[in-house]
């Protein structure tokens, strides 16, 4: 039988994106689409969804989660903009509930595979610096793959290496400071959502970068997330847990 899916921000370009391609999967069942103003909860309820897969705005994004949860639906959340407070205070709830779901800073394999690749590098290049891409719509900054990678560097180094203070002539010219690693945010047109991560070392570089030029680079890891949370008991934080 497929999973009955509800999607929650249906009008935006991943939600469009993500019931095109469900829409078109034997696997699942698109049973109903939600977005700004719609009851997010009765319609959760009249269309019997199983998986609620969320892609709405960094300001509504926890209490949305929290509807998805009280309905009893296993939550699909690829909103970002989250604290761990939030996080770890969801995780509570599914977990009183035997509920599994995902939420997830990205689910692009190849931003997995980046992000893995720098927690590895940062072994031996504990000095880094990370510069994010996103479309000018983006509600947040720095986006969550980026502070999920400066999260997984700074645990990976083997020591404490705090930033430089340098005189900035401009504020905050030198970007934000995270577990002291600088980050860097672009909005412009044209972007989708791409990151670079740049390890200096003696006489060296060392370049990671992950491109997402089209928003089916996701669709892949939003499936694997909806199958796997039907499954679960407990709401896993990072698509890189379930691979």
């Amino acid at each position: 039988m497929p999973i009955p899916i509800l999607v929650n921000g249906a009008e935006g370009k991943m939600g469009r994106e993500i019931v095109k391609t469900f829409s078109q999967d034997k696997e699942f069942a698109v049973v109903g689409t939600t977005d700004k103003g719609d009851d997010l909860g009765a319609v959760i309820e009249k269309s019997k969804a199983k998986v609620v897969i969320d892609f709405t705005a960094a300001s509504v994004g926890f209490q949305n989660a929290s509807i998805i949860i009280n309905a009893g639906a296993h939550p699909v959340i690829g909103t970002t903009g989250f604290v761990m407070e939030q996080v770890e205070e969801l995780q509570k709830r599914c977990a009183r509930q035997k509920l599994g779901g995902v939420i997830a800073p990205n689910f692009s394999i190849g931003a997995i595979l980046m992000m893995r690749f720098s927690e590895q590098a940062a072994k031996y290049y504990p000095h880094a610096e990370i510069i994010e891409m996103h479309h000018n719509t983006k509600e947040e900054a720095p986006s969550g793959t980026a502070i999920r990678t400066a999260d997984l560097i700074a645990h990976a180094r083997k020591e404490t290496y705090p930033l430089k203070k340098y005189k900035e002539i401009v504020p905050h010219a030198r970007g934000a400071n995270h577990e002291d690693i600088a980050i860097h945010s672009v909005r412009l047109p044209g972007f989708v959502a791409h990151q670079m991560v740049i390890f200096g070392g003696r006489g060296e570089l060392l370049t990671l970068r992950h491109d997402s030029i089209h928003r089916e680079s996701f669709m892949p890891g939003i499936k694997l997330a909806c199958k796997k949370a039907v499954e679960l008991k407990e709401l896993v934080y990072g698509l890189e847990n379930l691979l």
